[in-house]
């Protein structure tokens, strides 16, 4: 448990932590294997915690109790829950992630903020997205933060770490239209919804990399109201894909 909090630990393992009834409870029913559960002592639910004990047990999941204290120690989170389950993540390739009609690819390109990629990663696959990139610089999603924004999205959505290289390799072999989301693009209404799209957003204050940025065939905006700097990353990659979804 200690060393999957760090992010040598999980690389090395090739483990998570998921922290929390509802991401314990996602792992399980999303079929990720769940190779151990720790819960503290105080962890006593006639309800919704047993139902969940009893669904781990079925699995012959280990599960192992330790003192409150203890499990302050180990738990990411200000108010635990009581519960931690070691799970190991879905691995992914590029080569499974293709896009499709309405089902976009979304592109982080250093989103280094671990709650905006989780976000960003639950509104991918909540909007039918094929899958997610990530590029240099942004949050590992096997992050405990990442995990508990994304609701259980990391165990479901298809999602790749890449390098620019790599990134751009797979632009020349699925050969989307790539959009780039900047402030200074051409408003989304005014643009016509490609077949297959990779949709990518930037660091949220640097913005996206020239590099990156190069692949683009368009850059895309949504209009602000008048004194508006601009969005959260997530909500604006939220809107774009919505649109890409039931827009004209």
């Amino acid at each position: 448990m200690r060393s999957l909090q760090q992010r040598k630990g999980r690389k090395t393992r090739h483990l998570a932590v998921a922290e929390g009834l509802r991401l314990v409870e996602e792992a399980l029913a999303s079929g990720v294997a769940v190779r151990g559960v720790m819960t503290a002592e105080s962890f006593r639910d006639a309800g919704r915690g047993a139902r969940l004990l009893r669904g781990l047990a079925s699995h012959a999941v280990l599960i192992e109790e330790v003192s409150d204290r203890t499990f302050a120690t180990l738990a990411d989170t200000d108010t635990p829950q009581g519960i931690l389950a070691v799970v190991e993540p879905p691995h992914w390739s590029l080569a499974t992630i293709e896009p499709a009609a309405r089902a976009p690819v979304l592109v982080l390109d250093g989103v280094q903020d671990p709650g905006n990629v989780g976000t960003l990663l639950r509104t991918a696959f909540a909007l039918g997205a094929a899958g997610a990139i990530l590029l240099k610089g942004t949050a590992d999603p096997a992050n405990p933060k990442v995990m508990r924004a994304a609701m259980g999205a990391t165990f479901r959505l298809p999602a790749v770490q890449a390098n620019e290289a790599e990134f751009r390799s797979w632009v020349q072999r699925t050969k989307p239209a790539v959009w780039a989301a900047m402030m200074e693009g051409t408003a989304l209404a005014r643009l016509e919804r490609p077949e297959r799209l990779a949709l990518v957003v930037g660091n949220e204050g640097a913005g996206i990399r020239p590099g990156v940025a190069e692949l683009a065939s368009v850059q895309v905006a949504i209009p602000l109201a008048r004194g508006a700097e601009s969005l959260n990353v997530s909500v604006a990659a939220g809107i774009i894909l919505y649109e890409i979804q039931h827009g004209v």
